[in-house]
């Protein structure tokens, strides 16, 4: 009997666990999270779909251990998914590295918050004049997490995950086939 593991099943599971983790650190500066910048990375060597599906499933799997799904759930883990079909665009034809990282993360992460501010006013009766003034330092902080995380995190995890082909594996015997 031969089982496999689906090449990048543990990368993706390695990719989720560091962004759960570092999520879930106490007293962490709010909108301060990784996962654009595990999204990037990943989006380089697993096409559309497994961008999209990396990107859609972390916030997704994320909120269903944590506060539990709502609109925003859907809201955000959308918005990831497309970024990681966006990601595997611009990347399929540019080096994984800190300086594209950046060139990508700065303006996504702009249009990523500037398309889920309206999150407030759509389903909580927020004013947009507010969702806007309270928009101005989450966005700061999102981008200071983006920057932090697209020169630190996110060419580690390319290296040291993405492009490690000892993290894909199979186990167990084949059986042979008689002639």
């Amino acid at each position: 009997m031969h089982v496999s593991i689906p090449t990048g099943s543990l990368k993706f599971i390695i990719g989720w666990t560091a962004v759960f983790l570092f999520r879930l650190i106490p007293f962490r500066p709010p909108n301060f999270e990784p996962m654009l910048a595990t999204v990037m990375p990943f989006s380089k060597r697993y096409g559309l779909v497994g961008s999209f599906v990396f990107g859609c499933l972390g916030i997704i799997l994320f909120d269903a251990v944590t506060s539990g799904w709502g609109y925003w759930t859907w809201t955000t883990a959308l918005c990831y998914g497309v970024l990681g079909v966006a990601a595997h665009s611009f990347f399929n034809t540019r080096e994984a590295n800190i300086k594209n990282f950046l060139l990508f993360g700065v303006p996504a992460t702009i249009l990523y918050d500037a398309i889920t501010m309206f999150i407030g006013p759509l389903f909580e009766n927020q004013t947009v004049a507010l969702a806007i003034a309270g928009q101005i330092p989450f966005t700061a902080m999102h981008l200071l997490g983006t920057i932090t995380f697209s020169i630190f995190l996110a060419p580690a995890l390319y290296r040291w995950v993405i492009q490690n082909d000892a993290l894909e594996f199979s186990f167990g015997a084949r059986r042979e086939r008689a002639i």
